[in-house]
């Protein structure tokens, strides 16, 4: 925000450099007055906190992510039993409790979701193929996501944040690999993971893009799904190990 009012302030000096030096600090002071009393000074203050990706827009969009996720994971497990083969069927059980257990972390820390209520586009569910591609889709976004928090908590200091979502993020490729792997491609195709963008909220644009609707109706058909409904039979296979972040 500092930076913005003072770009302000320094455009105000030049336009009236013939001015008095006294003048110049009037007209600079009332402009201050006039943003803060019109309530600029928040809209700067968010504005400025959304392009240093600020810790609690990023732990709020990666919570939004993780109830989409977890619903993708366990209404696809539901609805495609039958078109799955075991392991795939296993991994994306395990997928859908993982990201559960990402979005419990992730409230504990002070994560607050936009919303519990995700439009689905019907196509997501309407065959193997459609399910596998979405998880890839989606992992990627969360990937990304991830890795923001990863840069912008190291940067700031927070080094337990930092390694959360690094390990957030570590099991987030793994779920794309394995989707990969069941439409029958190469799942470690990466050296790196893919950083595409660098504001977490294009997250959430990716995800709206996708079809999803993030507590509205999304742009194709589909229908809404509650979170706190699905995570009540969010599968929980014992093999998921590890599931409290160090």
């Amino acid at each position: 925000m500092a930076e913005a009012l003072n770009i302000a302030f320094d455009a105000i000096d030049d336009e009236h450099a013939e001015e008095s030096a006294t003048t110049r600090r009037k007209l600079v002071a009332g402009a201050a007055g006039t943003i803060g009393g019109m309530g600029l000074l928040g809209l700067l203050n968010t504005e400025d906190a959304m392009a240093k990706n600020d810790a609690k827009t990023i732990l709020n969009i990666a919570a939004t992510a993780e109830v989409l996720a977890t619903i993708v994971n366990t209404v696809g497990g539901e609805r495609l039993a039958g078109q799955l083969d075991p392991v795939t069927l296993a991994n994306i059980q395990a997928a859908a409790r993982e990201e559960l257990i990402h979005f419990d972390v992730l409230r504990s820390i002070g994560g607050r979701p936009a919303t519990r209520k995700i439009w689905v586009p019907d196509a997501v569910f309407a065959s193997k193929a459609g399910l596998l591609n979405t998880l890839v889709t989606g992992d990627q976004i969360f990937i990304n996501a991830y890795l923001i928090g990863t840069t912008a908590f190291a940067k700031a200091g927070k080094a337990r944040l930092a390694r959360f979502t690094g390990e957030f993020m570590g099991a987030e490729a793994v779920h794309r690999a394995l989707a990969l792997q069941s439409l029958g491609k190469l799942g470690n195709d990466r050296a790196f993971m893919r950083y595409s963008f660098s504001k977490i909220e294009t997250a959430a644009k990716r995800l709206e893009q996708a079809g999803f609707g993030l507590g509205k109706q999304g742009d194709t058909p589909g229908a809404f799904y509650n979170f706190n409904q699905v995570r009540q039979r969010t599968p929980n296979p014992a093999g998921v190990n590890t599931r409290k972040p160090r």
